[in-house]
């Protein structure tokens, strides 16, 4: 499998405390990766050194073999790199076609997005992506109008709308009501497949991201403790011992 996104060596600190400690990472094209691993582990802190939110005081980070270590956020974005985050970020006072389409813009200026009269494509795909994912009769609502789980959705779509090679996934679950995560798995099986587009899922639903995942990597203390297949990674006596429990 070609590595889409590899990260080699990447080591963060804040202050004292080594929240990465040389940690070797990839993603192959169309591949679903979990990330899990205790609170504290180093989780976000990755994605956040993978996507440009924060440089990593050491180590190389490749998308599509192109150096990304020092590039700008939207710059990593315009390059085929997007994510999602803890807490659902979308834009409450706007209906849910317009965040879609401020969002296709995040890579060039994303405070006049909306200034520009989105062309008719743009339309096109935002309005299929949220069929896609069961928001198309919501359309014209409010954002912040949404349930937990419709804003999780909502910012999927707007992830997915640049077109992106990788999107990386902050807590997907989070805020979603039990009875709809086995959907939103389906959204994202289906994103999956029609996108070809590769996912990074972090998560502390160890059900859910063992379910979606073609390998799981699990960090402890910044480093990482075992990779591998789920059934595999899921019988580690290691990582039943720091994370999974008996």
């Amino acid at each position: 499998m070609t590595a889409l996104l590899m990260a080699e060596g990447v080591t963060c600190r804040f202050g004292g405390l080594v929240a990465l400690d040389a940690v070797d990472f990839h993603v192959g094209e169309g591949e679903i990766v979990g990330l899990i691993g205790p609170n504290g582990s180093g989780k976000s802190t990755l994605l956040s050194c993978l996507s440009a939110g924060r440089r990593a005081d050491a180590g190389r980070i490749r998308l599509s073999g192109r150096d990304i270590t020092r590039r700008r956020p939207s710059t990593v974005a315009r390059m085929g790199l997007t994510r999602t985050f803890q807490d659902a970020r979308v834009f409450g006072e706007l209906t849910v076609t317009e965040n879609v389409l401020l969002s296709r813009d995040w890579t060039r200026l994303p405070s006049f997005g909306l200034l520009r009269p989105p062309e008719r494509a743009a339309r096109e795909r935002a309005a299929m992506l949220l069929d896609l994912v069961g928001l198309g009769g919501l359309a014209g609502e409010k954002a912040g109008s949404l349930s937990g789980g419709q804003q999780r959705l909502l910012e999927l779509v707007m992830a997915m709308m640049p077109g992106p090679k990788v999107v990386m996934l902050d807590e997907a679950t989070s805020g979603v009501n039990p009875a709809l995560i086995a959907e939103l798995s389906q959204h994202l099986r289906l994103l999956h497949r029609e996108e070809r587009v590769s996912f990074v899922i972090v998560e502390h639903n160890v059900g859910f991201v063992f379910g979606m995942a073609d390998r799981i990597v699990v960090l402890q203390q910044g480093r990482v403790l075992a990779e591998g297949p789920p059934a595999e990674v899921k019988s580690n006596q290691e990582v039943i011992d720091a994370y999974l429990g008996a």
